[in-house]
């Protein structure tokens, strides 16, 4: 199967129609069962005061595939403000000592916390740790007592992404169309 985020291949100005979804959950969900880890050596582990070097790698290597840009087009202080922020949370999923994944939980709207970025490095898609990191990052959204938790997904992101967002209880609360300026995909510098 052939997915819009494969076939796209950015050129220079080249842009992406997209469907954004919005989701959100008003009370913590309660899940069938836990989400057992697969079988590797698994870590979960808050990023404190992360350099910006380090935000940035993460960043690319979760996102590139799926033609994450809004934080590429930022400086670094602007990102430092963002991630270095009492009420911002970044996690990071490592797998067998490398780093696999990362979530940021954004608590500085006190209306609706929000998980502004999810996602597994393409090397670790498939193999069950996205339902597993995603229960662990509902938990710790949810140990803050939120009013709300959301977050927003579209079209060039992973095929998986949605449903398993509404396998755990997020409601879809709006979509719209929207235009995304593909950038570059170099490889994701060390």
């Amino acid at each position: 199967m052939t997915t819009q985020h494969s076939r796209l291949k950015a050129e220079a100005g080249a842009r992406a129609d997209v469907t954004i979804t919005y989701l959100e959950q008003t009370e913590r969900p309660i899940l069938p069962q836990p989400a057992k880890p697969p079988r590797r050596k698994i870590a979960l582990l808050r990023a404190e005061q992360a350099p910006v070097h380090f935000y940035r790698y993460l960043y690319r290597l979760v996102g590139d595939p799926y033609h994450w840009v809004s934080r590429r087009r930022m400086d670094d202080a602007q990102i430092a403000a963002i991630i270095h922020h009492p009420e911002v949370f970044l996690y990071v999923l490592y797998v067998d000592g490398a780093p696999a994944g990362m979530a940021e939980i954004d608590e500085r709207n006190p209306e609706a916390s929000e998980l502004k970025f999810f996602g597994l490095a393409p090397d670790f898609t498939g193999g069950g740790f996205g339902r597993y990191f995603m229960t662990n990052i509902l938990d710790l959204a949810w140990s803050h007592a939120p009013k709300k938790l959301r977050l927003e997904t579209c079209t060039l992101d992973h095929p998986a992404a949605l449903p398993l967002y509404q396998k755990v209880g997020f409601k879809v609360f709006g979509r719209r169309q929207g235009v995304v300026e593909l950038m570059d995909q170099p490889p994701t510098p060390c």
